[in-house]
């Protein structure tokens, strides 16, 4: 796979580097000069130098051939702005850096769904630990073809857990109503905004991103037809 990243921070490196031991195509775009130089001595990667929110260099970075873009500066806004404009260009999928909470229902009005939170993360792990569960443990269950994905809930969808049209292979395991955790029933009726796990065979995945997440799956069709 190819992986473009903005911003060379702590997290990029990190990420950037297992990527590259498992032999993944890698593409750093950092606007300062010195770390890019720095960086390159170091990591068998590409390097871009210039501001990641800027079409022509995000353009450059080649939208077409790459199969994620990470927007992980250590701003906010711009991490926002990189994501909007990566998504305008064909980027496939993209994934965006926030800090400050407040942004995160912006970021779903704007249609970025793929956005991280590393401190609420961070904590909701350190948590856990605390209580005895392991995350990780428990994230290794998922194996073979079994994938879960995240829909939100909005009017066309709302309804009873029932009522939603599955394939036969696909389940409603669990859903999130304001922050809470949530085991529904089949009658349980879903409200708009909820946030709902889906488990379901890998071959569901594009069906289902077709169906819960129409507009952005008929922009990358189209984009694909140009």
């Amino acid at each position: 796979m190819r992986i473009v990243f903005v911003g060379a921070g702590d997290l990029t490196v990190e990420t950037a580097s297992l990527l590259i031991e498992r032999g993944h195509e890698v593409v750093i775009i950092e606007a300062d000069r010195e770390k890019t130089e720095e960086l390159s001595e170091q990591m068998d990667c590409s390097f871009l130098h210039g501001d990641g929110s800027k079409p022509h260099i995000l353009d450059e970075a080649g939208p077409e051939h790459t199969d994620f873009l990470f927007c992980l500066t250590e701003n906010d806004q711009h991490n926002i702005i990189a994501a909007l404009v990566g998504r305008s260009l064909g980027f496939s999928k993209v994934i965006l850096q926030i800090h400050d909470e407040d942004y995160l229902q912006i970021c779903r009005e704007l249609g970025l769904e793929n956005t991280i939170t590393p401190s609420k993360t961070i904590a909701r792990y350190l948590a856990d630990m605390v209580a005895g569960i392991d995350i990780l443990e428990l994230s290794s269950l998922i194996k073979g073809e079994a994938r879960c994905m995240m829909i939100q809930i909005n009017p066309e969808t709302k309804g009873k857990v029932e009522e939603i049209e599955l394939p036969d292979d696909a389940r409603i395991i669990c859903l999130y109503r304001d922050g809470k955790f949530m085991l529904p029933e089949p009658d349980s009726n879903l409200h708009v905004d909820d946030e709902v796990i889906i488990l379901t065979h890998s071959k569901n995945l594009s069906e289902l991103m077709t169906r819960f997440h129409p507009k952005q799956s008929e922009k990358n069709n189209h984009e694909g037809e140009e």
